[in-house]
């Protein structure tokens, strides 16, 4: 794979609004004067001075293919310098033999609370974005996470979401029944697509879909939703029906409605059929269209056994049911459990693919990184907690699949880009410069590693040891820390 070819659009000078560092102590953090005296310089004036100090950090930059060390100033959750030379400030971390790269941004996060937030931060995740299933409600979830969070976050308008409450249906977080499988009318369509809209004037990323869930959405209902979508010039994140006739209809509804779109997991989507199902998107894009999609590491996916993938499970062999593992106690199940949960309702793993289909997605030039992940009660898929660290460890570093650069690429000024044309401000995220939003992660080359497992998916990866949030840190030696609310809300300008 070739090395991202450098932009050509300026270095960044533009300020975010100012996130005020906030002196922690830590075994790496040491005074300007300490510094200053150990290395021959003085701490300056104030004008001279900044609020952190990145020391002697290898800074990898995939969007201008820097890759030296540097030393790199925050100021007012900024990045401010990054210097061949010495700089001092109030704080100052060694990064000898660790990589200062651009925080995380995860497209695909559906952990959007507290302890979610906390693992994904470990695995270096600056941003994490609930854009698949979205919600119903954008305002409400905007406020609800108001007064800052551990990590940036932000929302898409959920046409599953919509549906449900359209439908009454009585589901929790994926449909359950009508949102499923009841027959919109055509007064259902009109009264959804205007919730489309308002919730896109309210300020979401983008507008959701999960037509893998909705099998009775019709293609005529989803075309309605894309025109929406295209009149904000807001991209469309779906999980398409499934395998190539999905993909199909997704890159053609789209290109139809003139609307952007981002095709979620392409290798649970594709499965068996993954280099098909990427080269009717690259031949998509070859062809002038916006498509974009995102893979994660892992064979095996995860959801909701009560939803409406599984309305046929009545119909599989005894041996399917094997690949079937219940979240909640990590066994794997038979007809009989299936059957059991399934009327309970929960999260369920499902061991499908192969590495082969893996390395195929995640290798592709096409494909981001984003985990479909999220932890709650301690339950979750290991993607949730250790997808980019097994990228850059075992996929990028042990395996060889890609450069260093191209991985961190998929993670950082990839989404980045794929964001900006409905959210201005991220052009300011995924990025190693003056001027950007100092949303940072340090980490070892050497040692960085996922450590989760489908049994423990609580486990934290190895080799990150800081991560910055607005110039905050969040992450020092590899321990949250305690109290740091320094994200913001990621959304689109709301006229008026």
């Amino acid at each position: 794979m070739s090395k991202p070819h450098p932009s050509t659009r300026p270095s960044l000078r533009v300020p975010s609004a100012a996130l005020l560092w906030k002196r922690w102590p830590g075994s790496r953090l040491v005074s300007c004067v300490t510094l200053g005296l150990a290395l021959g310089f003085g701490c300056g004036t104030p004008e001279e001075s900044f609020d952190l100090v990145i020391a002697n950090g290898r800074v990898m930059d995939p969007e201008t293919g820097l890759d030296a060390v540097r030393n790199v100033g925050v100021r007012d959750g900024v990045i401010a310098a990054v210097s061949e030379t010495s700089l001092t400030g109030a704080r100052v971390v060694d990064a000898a033999g660790l990589v200062v790269a651009p925080g995380f941004i995860d497209l695909h996060a559906h952990g959007q609370q507290e302890e979610a937030y906390g693992y994904m931060v470990r695995d270096g995740v600056t941003t994490a974005l609930e854009l698949e299933v979205g919600t119903g409600d954008v305002a409400g979830w905007y406020a609800q996470r108001a007064g800052g969070q551990i990590v940036n976050y932000g929302v898409s308008i959920g046409h599953i979401p919509v549906r449900m409450i359209r439908m009454a249906d009585p589901g929790d977080f994926l449909p359950a029944g009508s949102g499923g499988s009841g027959m919109a009318s055509g007064e259902d369509v009109v009264a959804m697509a205007e919730a489309i809209g308002a919730g896109l004037e309210e300020g979401a990323v983008g507008v959701g879909f999960g037509l893998a869930y909705t099998p009775a959405a019709t293609t005529e209902e989803f075309e309605a939703m894309l025109r929406v979508a295209a009149t904000y010039d807001a991209p469309a994140y779906i999980h398409v029906r499934g395998g190539l006739e999905g993909v199909t209809e997704a890159i053609t509804s789209a290109r139809a409605a003139g609307a952007p779109l981002h095709v979620v997991h392409a290798n649970s989507s594709g499965g068996a059929e993954t280099e098909e199902f990427l080269r009717r998107i690259q031949e998509a894009v070859d062809g002038g269209q916006d498509v974009t999609t995102e893979a994660y590491p892992y064979s095996a996916g995860q959801t909701r056994i009560e939803s409406a993938l599984f309305d046929d499970w009545e119909t599989y062999d005894d041996e399917r049911f094997q690949i079937h593992q219940w979240v909640a106690t990590g066994e794997r199940l038979t007809r009989e459990t299936f059957g059991t949960y399934r009327e309970e309702g929960g999260s369920v793993i499902i061991h499908s693919r192969t590495e082969e289909m893996t390395r195929a997605a995640i290798g592709s030039p096409l494909t981001m990184i984003a985990s479909d992940g999220g932890i709650s009660n301690g339950s979750g898929h290991p993607r949730s907690t250790g997808s980019f660290s097994k990228v850059l460890g075992r996929y990028s570093r042990d395996q060889g699949l890609f450069p260093l650069m191209d991985a961190l690429a998929k993670m950082t000024i990839r989404p980045a880009r794929r964001l900006e044309g409905r959210v201005p401000g991220m052009s300011r995220k995924g990025r190693v410069q003056v001027g950007a939003d100092a949303d940072l992660v340090l980490f070892d080359p050497e040692t960085v590693i996922d450590r989760s497992t489908y049994t423990d998916p609580t486990l934290t990866p190895e080799g990150i040891p800081w991560v910055l949030v607005g110039g905050t840190v969040v992450v020092e030696e590899g321990t949250l820390v305690s109290g740091a609310r320094p994200g913001q809300a990621v959304r689109a300008p709301i006229d008026g």
